[in-house]
């Protein structure tokens, strides 16, 4: 996954691995959702749609740095190559314990993982001499509030609105001064704006509405696509009226509705948002880092 674009490389800052909205992956395309956020040194995973294991290395990290993962929800676009990222990290030298972080489900979804793939593990654990990845995957359970607070960083949660999934979290974290809120997928929701307020960076999930017009009629089953997308996202304009009114400093778009169709390009979302908001305003794509400033 080539770096399509980037801004000045800090210390702290953001990395989208993929920017795609919907699990389907299409020849020279975007991936699923997944974001690393650079906090203190220290890389934090937010979902881990398929590709995110690539992308993470892509990016310049080594597998064996990986230490908390945090899902939104339990989409495949979020969360289908959970247990494989930390599989082949576990291959590639992992030692420390990774901690995950994810809504009702996150537990069983680990032990149902390590079960699925049981004797690949066991045979490697004899005959290559690695430790017990069942001892290194972390999992918890988490619900609105505070997920973790290590001292150094606090993560929280905000349920959002993505219906059919009940257990849909927007998360904030807070670090040394900084705050990066990921709105995860939503409809629009007031309380956004609050949960958001004044951070450096929004990164929030995106619909070009005339492009999801589009984008129905060439599948099967689009008259139920689109009342998904729209009764369980939020349009471009929506996106840029919650950044208004939570005063944040940047906002990013991000799982892109639809996100690879060339009739759709960075001026259609741009001339979207820019009808309800005004501020620094970056269009996600695959591969680009985000410095955040002290």
């Amino acid at each position: 996954m080539p770096s399509v674009r980037s801004e000045p490389v800090a210390h702290d800052r953001l990395i989208l691995l993929g920017t795609k909205g919907g699990p389907a992956i299409r020849s020279g395309g975007p991936s699923p959702s997944a974001t690393v956020l650079v906090a203190g040194g220290h890389p934090y995973v937010i979902d881990c749609g398929l590709g995110v294991t690539r992308g993470f290395v892509e990016a310049g990290f080594h597998l064996k740095e990986l230490a908390t993962v945090l899902i939104t929800h339990h989409h495949s676009d979020h969360n289908l190559e959970l247990g494989n990222l930390i599989h082949t990290a576990w291959t590639a030298g992992l030692a420390n314990p990774v901690a995950i972080y994810g809504p009702h489900g996150t537990m069983q979804m680990v032990h149902d993982f390590m079960t699925l793939n049981r004797f690949d593990i066991d045979t490697r654990i004899v005959d290559e001499g690695r430790p017990d990845i069942r001892g290194l995957m972390v999992a918890n359970d988490y619900t609105e509030g505070v997920v973790l607070d290590t001292g150094r960083m606090r993560v929280t949660a905000l349920r959002n609105h993505h219906p059919p999934i009940v257990d849909s979290f927007a998360l904030k974290f807070e670090w040394g001064g900084h705050a990066v809120v990921f709105s995860g997928d939503t409809t629009f929701i007031p309380e956004l704006a609050v949960f958001a307020r004044g951070a450096d960076v929004l990164i929030h999930e995106a619909l070009y509405l005339p492009g999801v017009d589009a984008l129905v009629t060439r599948v099967a089953n689009g008259a139920r696509l689109k009342q998904h997308l729209i009764d369980s996202h939020t349009a471009a304009e929506d996106a840029g009226r919650i950044a208004t009114l939570a005063g944040v400093r940047h906002l990013v778009l991000n799982h892109l509705v639809p996100a690879d169709d060339p009739d759709t390009t960075t001026a259609h979302w741009e001339a979207a948002v820019r009808t309800t908001w005004s501020g620094r305003l970056t269009v996600g794509c695959d591969g680009l880092v985000i410095a955040l400033e002290h």
